[in-house]
């Protein structure tokens, strides 16, 4: 079923209301477990994220990037990766994390500034998390370039924002992976706002239409809809496995939260719009989807929930036993060999520390 937004055609295979509809090039058909696998995902992920929130109030964080809203999205795309394919990602992408296996509390520990990344992108296919908007893309580009020269059978993900597509570095992402048949996906999360700026301001028509004019096949996917981001995703991969090039995905869902928890949205979203978005709620929508086709039951929701409870109180007393890190690591790492300036002031800073030690 194609979905019309305005003169757009939007892949989606879960309507609003938990309804199933197939579609002839994009669809799934997965095992029971792999459905209630798929809610099991986005309810955690969105207790982790909460919690985050939570614990950034509470002075336990430095900041939080909210994902609230974009679970379906971030789930489904990461659940069609492969061991071997590598992600780029920007900061929001915490369901991505969990399906490549990065510990919630590893988030949380760069957050909270007591690690400068927290994870290997050797081991775990995901790469570190990018403040810097768009720059990202760049990165996935000549990774994803690399591996085809190795002959690879895998392909690379990047994720950014409708924000970020008006990035130049996102635009030079995607003009040298078209030319050089780079075996990357662009995964771009459409949550309609960029900070504060709404997509119409950003951009006259729909975003994966740009990727056409870079000369690479673009798509526009409902991104409340778990199982068609899982399709469109697991088919963009493949056409980038096979060495036919990269694909552009626009996944169009919402933020629900703020931007960032240093964010009020409520000072420039207009009234109503949360509400209207809220009954297309990701989460909502498969949970009522099981509950219909007889997948699911109260007890299963309720384990869900009891299994979120204990997550929630691990993160609490996990970020609250993180040490903190020694002054001197601030140095540490910015150079690959010894750089006798930056040590004049490694030193410097650690005098000016002792004074009030010994005051």
């Amino acid at each position: 079923m194609r979905h019309q937004a305005g003169d757009d055609v939007v892949v989606q295979l879960l309507t609003p209301d938990g309804v199933r509809v197939r579609h002839p090039e994009f669809d799934v058909d997965l095992s029971k477990g792999q459905y209630r696998g798929l809610y099991r995902d986005m309810a955690l992920v969105r207790r982790i994220d909460r919690e985050g929130f939570s614990l950034q109030r509470l002075g336990q964080l430095g900041m939080w990037i909210p994902c609230l809203g974009q679970e379906a999205a971030q789930i489904g795309s990461g659940r069609a990766l492969e061991p071997a394919d590598h992600v780029f990602p920007s900061y929001r992408e915490h369901g991505v994390a969990w399906c490549r296996g990065i510990p919630p509390l590893d988030l949380m520990g760069m957050v909270r500034g007591t690690t400068n990344g927290g994870w290997n992108p050797s081991e775990t296919g995901f790469h570190l998390y990018t403040i810097v908007i768009g720059s990202q893309t760049l990165h996935a580009v000549g990774y994803a370039m690399g591996m085809r020269m190795d002959g690879a059978d895998s392909a690379v993900v990047a994720y950014f924002g409708d924000g970020a597509a008006s990035q130049g570095d996102v635009n030079e992402a995607l003009n040298f992976a078209a030319v050089n048949d780079a075996p990357v996906v662009f995964f771009c999360q459409n949550n309609q706002w960029a900070i504060s700026q709404p997509s119409a301001r950003q951009s006259g028509a729909a975003l994966y239409r740009r990727a056409h004019g870079f000369g690479l096949p673009g798509i526009r996917v409902d991104g409340n809809d778990v199982l068609a981001c899982l399709a469109v995703t697991r088919a963009a991969l493949a056409h980038a496995r096979s060495g036919a090039g990269p694909y552009f995905i626009e996944a169009v869902t919402y933020r629900m939260g703020p931007h960032t928890s240093s964010d009020d949205p409520d000072r420039y979203r207009p009234a109503g719009e949360l509400d209207a978005w809220r009954r297309k709620d990701p989460i909502q929508r498969m949970e009522t989807y099981l509950r219909n086709e007889g997948m699911a039951d109260d007890a299963f929701f309720a384990e869900i929930e009891e299994e979120g409870d204990r997550l929630v109180v691990e993160l609490r007393q996990g970020v609250a036993a993180m040490p903190d890190p020694p002054v001197d690591h601030l140095f540490r790492h910015v150079y690959a060999e010894e750089h006798p300036p930056l040590e004049k002031e490694r030193a410097w800073y650690a005098a000016y520390l002792d004074r009030f030690e010994t005051a």
